[in-house]
């Protein structure tokens, strides 16, 4: 079943779709982290400012590398330690779309731990786009019954895991990092 589901979202993302998929914390839309038209696809379907950035999901650390200039120490330490899901906001973005990299030149990254998540990354080879799946200013759905019509009708594909879960999933904490190593809580 999940690697089914791992190769229709794939096709789906090759294809330049947009995808509603569960995570590590509350279900998300995504598409390809290069893909610009995709990217503008979630935008207009969230009803969101494109200047609000989205965030972009890896299946491990070891990949930060490839998407940030320069990785302060502690981020990694912060990503071993840490309990509860982590988005770490690092300035120096690299090889994603411009339409991921806000104003001042940083990208938010989580290391996603869902199985299906880590699956459909390194099919890809590259991030996965990840934003609440939900229209902007309305709140995140918890489950996926909690997911709007507008948004279910509106992606490419709905990824069919975990949707009969009720376990109540909260987004992930975030947390912005300097070169220095400097870092400040965003959300708790």
């Amino acid at each position: 079943m999940l690697k089914d589901e791992v190769a229709k979202a794939f096709k789906v993302i090759q294809d330049g779709g947009i995808i509603l998929y569960p995570t590590d914390t509350i279900w998300g839309i995504g598409c390809d982290a290069t893909n610009t038209e995709a990217i503008k696809k979630i935008y207009a379907l969230k009803q969101r400012d494109e200047a609000k950035n989205m965030i972009i999901l890896l299946d491990t650390d070891n990949k930060l590398p490839g998407y940030v200039q320069e990785i302060p120490d502690v981020a990694y330490d912060l990503i071993e330690y840490t309990e509860n899901p982590l988005t770490l906001v690092m300035p120096g973005a690299k090889n994603i779309s411009p339409a991921l990299i806000s104003a001042d030149g940083s990208v938010g990254i989580r290391i996603c731990s869902h199985p299906f998540c880590q699956q459909l990354i390194q099919r890809m080879r590259k991030p996965l786009v990840s934003t609440s799946a939900n229209i902007s200013g309305k709140p995140s759905p918890s489950y996926f019954s909690q997911v709007d019509q507008e948004i279910i009708d509106g992606v490419d594909y709905v990824v069919d895991l975990d949707q009969h879960s009720k376990e109540i999933k909260n987004p992930s904490t975030i947390m912005r990092i300097g070169p220095d190593g400097r870092f400040e809580f965003i959300r708790r």
